[in-house]
This record gives C-alpha cells, sequence and structure tokens, in this order.
C-alpha cells in the first residue's frame, strides 16, 4: 500500500508548503499539494472556484484531491487548512504520520498577508482567522500524530521539528 511519508496540516499562514517543500528535499521525496490538485482539476485558482462555484463545490473537489492523495503518493503531503473540516478526509488520516504545523495568529498574518487572496480570510481576516482556528483547532489535533509549533522558527528549524517530532511518534 501506497502512503504518504509526511502529512502536513494546519491553518493558513502555518507553513504547510514553505516546509513541505523543506521536507520533500530533505527525505528526497516529491511534494504534492492539494490545494494544487484542486486548482488542476478546476481548471482555475481556488478563490475564484469559491467565487464561481461556491465552498461546497470547492470542499468537494478538496475531498476528492485528499483521497487520491492519500491513496497514490509516497511523499510530502501539504492539506489545504480546511481539508479536515471533512470526516471522511479525517478516517483516510487515520494512523498515517500527519503533523500539525500550529501557528498564532500574529505568525500567520505576517505569514499570510492581507493581500493574499484567501476566500475565507476576505472580510475581516484576523478575526476570520480566529474563528475558523477554533473551529478547526480540535480535527487538526484529532488527525495529527504531532504537534509541531512553528512561531518564532525559521522554515528549516519547522522541518527539523517535524522529523524529530516523526521519530518521537512513530506509528
Amino acid at each position: 500500500m501506497t502512503t504518504p511519508v509526511v502529512v502536513l496540516v494546519g491553518p493558513p499562514g502555518s507553513g504547510k508548503s514553505t516546509v513541505g517543500a523543506l521536507l520533500a528535499d530533505r527525505l528526497g521525496v516529491p511534494l504534492r499539494d492539494t490545494d494544487a490538485d484542486v486548482e488542476r482539476v478546476a481548471g482555475k485558482p481556488i478563490p475564484d472556484i469559491f467565487l464561481d462555484d461556491g465552498e461546497p463545490r470547492f470542499r468537494a473537489l478538496e475531498a476528492a484531491a485528499v483521497r487520491d492523495a492519500v491513496a497514490e503518493h509516497e511523499g510530502v503531503l501539504s492539506l489545504g487548512g480546511g481539508a479536515v473540516l471533512d470526516p471522511t478526509t479525517r478516517a483516510l488520516l487515520t494512523g498515517l504520520p500527519v503533523v500539525f504545523l500550529d501557528v498564532a495568529l500574529g505568525e500567520a498574518v505576517k505569514r499570510v498577508g492581507l493581500d493574499v487572496p484567501r476566500p475565507l480570510l476576505a472580510v475581516n481576516p484576523r478575526q476570520r482567522w480566529r474563528a475558523l482556528m477554533e473551529e478547526r483547532r480540535p480535527w487538526y489535533t484529532e488527525v495529527a500524530r504531532a504537534v509541531v509549533t512553528t512561531e518564532e522558527r525559521t522554515p528549516d528549524e519547522v522541518a527539523t521539528a517535524v522529523l524529530d517530532a516523526l521519530e518521537r511518534h512513530p506509528a
């Protein structure tokens, strides 16, 4: 059975894409990002999917992208911030080497910026980000084998912490 060597989950701005690329490079495996998969399948950027087709359509595409990636990908897998909302996705992640990249609001805002098109953060991004985290944190921790705090760490330090956490928490 094919499974990812590590799956990264976390909110927007936690560093999933950046840290995922570093981990893939260190481990000599490919990186796969389910947000990129969704955009490829839909033929348009995620903000346009939300605008044109609505969040339910995006979530259906996201769930399918995660299902395919979990079944096919043997490298580092980065999931979209809301992927854990789907109970089927959470069930698929059971037993996998999932790491929750946790980040504080202030740090996330610095990383994401307020001018980046993120559909769920479009209106009052700080308040919306906080609400998203309150909703999603239990699911991030539910699926995670390990939690790595990214605050005040460089991406290289976070990648090292992820590898250390997986060594301490093997399957």
